[in-house]
């Protein structure tokens, strides 16, 4: 069966690290062109990708693509919109890189280009498959905890300088910057998936480090029908990290500390498909505590990370064999907590998501 061709817009950390690895590294895909107008990232993705086609522009693109099944939209975050509803219009299944877009209005108009073009259309949700997450919703799958009805999530990093080179630091937080929409995304699309859609949304954002012009530190707490309760940090000034996640079930609870090791894997030079890829690394540490216990519970294994399993799924998917792995949705349903979170800090209230359309 012949290969699905990939085209990929934008070369710069999405594309290099979350996106073409995990594409190459797929038997159902090939990267087949790069869209990049940055001399640097146009001489490092002839060097990663010597047989794909490298241009300037998403219009040379739109007017030549022969052999191209896939676009994969890794732009800063203003561009998602127009270039995923450009590509559906042509016919093509697109993944577009989370946030899905600026807001649930322009997420609206995407969706509405995928419903008439018919077409296959997913928001890369990598995190999905972080061997945490992995571990969480098997013990959830298993009813080891319980019904669940708090979550702690955390990402929290020690950058106490803007970096002036980082779009994501440099562009305003109305304009697609900030950790809100950066990692906030991750941490709201996994909440929503263990508990289902938030009936009030309470937060504090703000630009704190010296010089932000994007949200650096922010906390959301989410609460949901039956009195399930999701806190979540994310921030840029935090000298001292907590757990990456603190679960209460009914019966049990998992904490975890340290991060899925797969991002510094590929960042390092690895590959996905390589022996040891995804594996434990020893940078993480879970601990299981059933209810009654003594003590601080027994540690247990953490499963090996699969981002690679996005991609699969999309070959799947757009060969009609499977539904996407993330429906754009997903990423509509984000954006409208993060909406609801912008006007709760601005009010200093609960406030409601929008309901979907």
């Amino acid at each position: 069966m012949d290969r699905i061709g990939v085209a990929l817009i934008g070369y710069g950390l999405a594309g290099q690290v979350f996106h073409a690895p995990l594409v190459a590294a797929d038997p159902d895909l090939e990267v087949r062109a790069i869209v990049t107008a940055n001399p640097e990232r146009r001489q490092k993705a002839q060097r990663d990708f010597p047989e794909a086609r490298l241009l300037a522009t998403p219009d040379e693109l739109w007017n030549d693509t022969a052999g191209i099944g896939l676009v994969v939209v890794a732009t800063p975050n203003h561009l998602h919109a127009p270039l995923a509803i450009a590509a559906l219009g042509l016919g093509l299944a697109v993944v577009v890189d989370k946030p899905m877009a600026l807001s649930t209005a322009e997420a609206g108009t995407m969706l509405a280009a995928a419903e008439r073009a018919g077409g296959v259309f997913a928001v890369f949700q990598n995190r999905r498959w972080d061997s945490d997450f992995l571990l969480l919703r098997e013990l959830v799958e298993k009813d080891r905890l319980g019904g669940l009805f708090r979550i702690e999530s955390r990402f929290e990093r020690f950058r106490p300088e803007v970096n002036t080179k980082s779009w994501r630091e440099e562009t305003s937080s109305e304009a697609g910057g900030g950790l809100l929409m950066d990692l906030g995304a991750h941490l709201i699309d996994q909440a929503l998936l263990l508990l289902g859609q938030p009936r009030g949304v309470y937060a504090e954002i703000a630009a704190a480090r010296p010089g932000a012009v994007a949200d650096d530190d922010c906390f959301l707490a989410l609460e949901f029908q039956g009195g399930a309760r999701a806190h979540l940090w994310m921030s840029a000034l935090a000298p001292s990290t907590g757990p990456r996640w603190r679960v209460w079930g009914s019966r049990g609870a998992l904490e975890v500390w340290g991060l899925d090791p797969q991002e510094p894997y590929i960042v390092g030079g690895g590959r996905p498909g390589e022996p040891g890829y995804g594996q434990p690394d020893g940078s993480q540490r879970a601990v299981l505590t059933q209810g009654g216990e003594d003590g601080p519970g027994r540690e247990v294994p953490l499963p090996a990370g699969r981002y690679g399993d996005f991609y699969a799924g999309m070959a799947a998917a757009v060969r009609g064999e499977a539904p996407v792995p993330v429906p754009a949705q997903a990423g509509w349903d984000v954006l409208a907590v993060i909406e609801a979170a912008r006007k709760s800090a601005a009010t200093g209230t609960v406030v409601k998501p929008a309901p979907r359309g």
